[in-house]
């Protein structure tokens, strides 16, 4: 009993804090006016850094953020493009919620958003404890919706997911597998392809579902030879093919997929 107590508390524990935080990728037809406080601008092909404060361009996570697209085009081959990816970093928490209540008021309690609209890729995030999780994760964002059109929004997030991790540490979103874990043995939890394919909005992603996204993300990437699977499903979808759901191609190649990424996860553990 203690120890399912003990289980059932780091799983609350965990929604609790990974709750707090998260970015919400956002399609919209206009595009908001820069803040007038925002007097500083670093660019860094295809970056432009907006920023409330003096940011030097020569950054480390500038310089992490422009690597990453070269990391991220290599990892899943595809072809970078230079398509403008605006960044608007905030110095205060405050004013970041604010102009985002304003602006997106759906979104007002994430850390960072990505914004696609007809014209424009744009990353809104402050400048806080948690500023390089959110940059990695958000700018992927951009860097994938410049490159591939009707990317599947879960797998979006579950790619943001993986490439939001520091280098070095192979993919590994150690909050997610925790969760996963926790989650598995307290309440027998398994993976389920098909169920996050059916999801009929990215608003409707839980915890659950971001953490699985990734663990599939991360499972095709770093197990064997299995990242052909997704690199050739994507480059379909960069062509305009008809490339059908990434569940038909994995369950031709592998017999029981949900076991294999049990078996992987468990694993990494």
């Amino acid at each position: 009993m203690v120890g399912l107590m003990q289980l059932h508390f780091h799983l609350i524990r965990l929604s609790m804090c990974l709750a707090l935080g998260g970015c919400q990728s956002i399609h919209t037809t206009y595009a908001p006016a820069k803040p007038a406080s925002f007097v500083h601008q670093v660019e860094r092909d295809p970056l432009i850094i907006h920023s409330d404060f003096l940011l030097p361009s020569e950054h480390r996570l500038i310089e992490e953020l422009i690597s990453q697209r070269g990391v991220l085009s290599e990892k899943l081959k595809l072809t970078p493009t230079n398509e403008p990816i605006h960044v608007y970093l905030f110095s205060d928490d405050k004013a970041y919620h604010d102009y985002v209540n304003q602006r997106f008021p759906n979104f007002a309690n994430r850390r960072a958003i990505f914004v696609e609209t007809d014209i424009s890729l744009s990353v809104y995030a402050h400048w806080g404890d948690h500023v390089a999780v959110d940059l990695r994760h958000e700018v992927s964002h951009g860097y994938l919706h410049s490159a591939i059109p009707n990317l599947p929004f879960w797998l979006d997030e579950g790619l943001a997911e993986y490439f939001e991790v520091a280098r070095g540490q192979h993919g590994v979103n150690q909050p997610h597998l925790d969760y996963l874990a926790a989650k598995a043995d307290l309440e027998g939890w398994k993976p389920d392809i098909s169920r996050l394919e059916q999801l009929p909005a990215a608003e409707t992603m839980t915890q659950e579902d971001y953490a699985e996204a990734w663990a599939w993300v991360h499972f095709l990437l770093e197990s064997g030879d299995k990242a052909a699977i997704l690199t050739d499903y994507l480059n379909d979808l960069r062509q305009g093919d008809d490339a059908g759901t990434l569940s038909t191609r994995i369950s031709k190649r592998l017999a029981v997929p949900e076991l294999a990424l049990a078996e992987h996860l468990q694993s990494l553990r």
